[in-house]
């Protein structure tokens, strides 16, 4: 008995890298109704709350991520006594001083686990030493804890990108005076570390969650109605929809394209489109809610980012947390829209010379030079339209670096500059009046249908469909006006959501190719499945297969038109449906939450699905 006890405590505390905690888990509610019970109890003692919550959290990462618990143990106490130290000093060189060593402390200790792999991929291609990884963490949790860790393999800790940004905001903000830094370690250990947003955001700055560190917790009847409807909003989006279309059809597809059709890999594409949105914004919905049981309120990461008229719209209401993070701490300081400052073109600098290197290809970077070199004659000469280049390179070099923020490699360059450039062209596109657009997407359509049949690459065909999509609505638009003068919004704004969603789905072609790979073969292999996709969409389809297929895939289909018809549901209707859930009577909340989790755990697959936003 005593032995049984023994073992399955064991189990319980001792970290499994195959059995993560996850929110879709049964196990996570019960550990979750355990610190619930306990968090009842003393919820209004702040200090001993506090402290409990910090453990707790400790506890939730190290069930996630096993000994890398103390890499986050550093960075709360690094930064902890860093912004002290910040905080008290008067001279401004010592502050300056400070603000740099904690960014750089905590930068470093992110590219070591982050972007080593890619490093030592640069130091062969320039310099051709082939150098190999070392994990000096493992090598020193070997030596001191005796464990069997590899060492010749770095793994990235969950999670480490999302708390490092959250923690490089809060020293900013204490070095520039907007936040007065917390006073007690447990209390800051739990704002950094709070375990419902821990391992995938949303990053929440300390002006928002500090305050909360001193208040009474409540919970009224109708704030408990939404936590729960957050809560199963998640479970639903994450199991119903992410799970299900990358078990069942998206990563089959992704993994051999070539043993695909065009029409199956267009359809993986959009599948998967759906499937990160589902997946990581079911996350924060899981995170917002459980945060809400407890008496805290997380930021609102997600605002129906699918409705986006334009590239830029689409930023605005993707992973919210991130993008006024980057907005905040390095769009802005760059110069934003004002300048292009030594940070602009150091940044530039550095990512033409990466590209170059990572292309394998002088001519990359000799286009990229007679780039720079014509956009600074431009500029000299048309004084006018300074302010508009630097604003987009400074736009560009954040979506870069943006892209690079979720992964080293190739295919997250290529990623966030295609974002990037959408989001200039977007704007200087919106300068032209309506029939300069229409010549313009026809001229474009005609050169590349006439480049795919004399000279074929799938890519040449893709781009020939996508111009004629922005010309037939260019084209019909010109006939409406001819009859009337006015626009009919909501036909004008449908066609641009769509527009957007396509370009954005094409994007996330290079964003999956590069998801789920070893660091060591991610740049090989992300190029070959992306290239591969391309070949096949761009490549004739067999049209007589089609009906077929369509039928074949009925499921999939279905659940996708469902989930987007949901996405594209007026705002106002949705909150309709959240308050009036909020408002029901307790044991009808009982019912059809459990009638909720019995549906939503049938679509459930035999192995618990990851997070896809684990793994930045």
């Amino acid at each position: 008995m005593i032995d049984r006890l023994i073992s399955y405590f064991s189990l319980i505390f001792s970290f499994d890298q195959n059995a993560p905690l996850l929110f879709t888990q049964f196990y996570f509610w019960a550990f979750f109704a355990i610190v619930f019970a306990v968090f009842s109890l003393i919820h209004n003692k702040f200090a001993l709350r506090n402290a409990f919550l910090f453990f707790v959290s400790l506890f939730f990462y190290y069930k996630t991520s096993g000994s890398y618990v103390l890499i986050l143990i550093f960075t709360v106490v690094i930064n902890f006594y860093l912004a002290k130290w910040i905080h008290r000093n008067t001279s401004i060189s010592w502050r300056r001083f400070g603000v740099i060593l904690a960014v750089i402390v905590n930068l470093l200790t992110l590219s070591y686990f982050k972007y080593t792999y890619f490093f030592l991929d640069l130091i062969q291609q320039v310099f051709g030493i082939e150098l190999h990884a070392y994990n000096f963490f493992n090598a020193a949790s070997n030596y001191l804890f005796k464990t069997e860790s590899l060492v010749d393999r770095i793994v990235l800790p969950v999670g480490i990108s999302f708390f490092t940004f959250q923690a490089i905001s809060y020293i900013v903000d204490v070095y520039r005076k907007t936040v007065t830094p917390v006073k007690k370690l447990l209390d800051f250990g739990f704002y950094l570390t709070f375990f419902p947003q821990l391992v995938a955001g949303p990053i929440v700055r300390a002006n928002v969650f500090i305050p909360q560190l001193y208040k009474q917790s409540y919970l009224p009847r109708r704030t408990f109605g939404l936590a729960v409807f957050w809560i199963l909003n998640g479970l639903a989006k994450k199991i119903i929809m992410s799970d299900y279309l990358a078990v069942n059809f998206v990563d089959r597809v992704f993994e051999t394209p070539l043993l695909f059709t065009g029409f199956e890999n267009l359809l993986a594409l959009f599948a998967y489109s759906l499937q990160v949105y589902a997946d990581f914004s079911g996350y924060t919905d899981i995170a917002i809610g459980v945060a809400l049981l407890m008496g805290f309120h997380l930021p609102k990461n997600f605002n129906s980012p699918y409705k986006a008229i334009n590239p830029t719209g689409f930023w605005r209401r993707w992973h919210m947390s991130l993008s006024t993070w980057l907005r905040d701490y390095l769009y802005i300081p760059l110069g934003g829209n004002r300048r292009a400052g030594f940070g602009t073109f150091f940044w530039i600098a550095i990512i033409s010379i990466i590209a170059t290197i990572l292309s394998g290809s002088l001519i990359v970077g000799l286009v990229l030079v007679l780039f720079f070199i014509g956009l600074g004659i431009y500029a000299y000469f048309h004084a006018e339209d300074r302010r508009s280049i630097t604003t987009q390179m400074n736009n560009m070099t954040t979506m870069l670096l943006g892209g690079l923020w979720h992964g080293a490699s190739w295919n997250f360059m290529i990623w966030g500059g295609l974002n990037g450039a959408g989001m200039i062209l977007n704007r200087l596109w919106c300068r032209f009046q309506t029939p300069v657009r229409a010549i313009l997407m026809f001229a474009m359509t005609t050169t590349f249908i006439i480049l795919s049949k004399h000279f074929f690459h799938p890519l040449f065909a893709i781009l020939a469909v996508w111009g004629g999509l922005i010309f037939v609505g260019l084209y019909f638009n010109l006939i409406f006006r001819l009859f009337t003068d006015k626009t009919i919004n909501w036909v004008y704004q449908s066609w641009n959501i769509l527009l957007t969603f396509i370009f954005i789905t094409f994007t996330r072609l290079f964003f999956r190719s590069g998801s789920n790979l070893d660091p060591v073969e991610a740049n090989e292999t992300a190029w070959e499945t992306a290239t591969n996709m391309i070949r096949q969409i761009g490549s004739p389809w067999n049209l007589d297969t089609v009906p077929t297929m369509i039928f074949e895939y009925k499921n999939i289909i279905l659940v996708f038109a469902l989930g987007m018809i949901i996405h594209w549901l007026p705002d106002r209707f949705k909150r309709l449906y959240r308050y009036v859930f909020a408002n029901f009577a307790l044991p009808i909340q009982i019912i059809l939450t459990a009638l909720s989790v019995f549906l939503i755990y049938q679509f459930m697959s035999a192995d618990s699905q990851p997070f896809i936003y684990f793994q930045f």
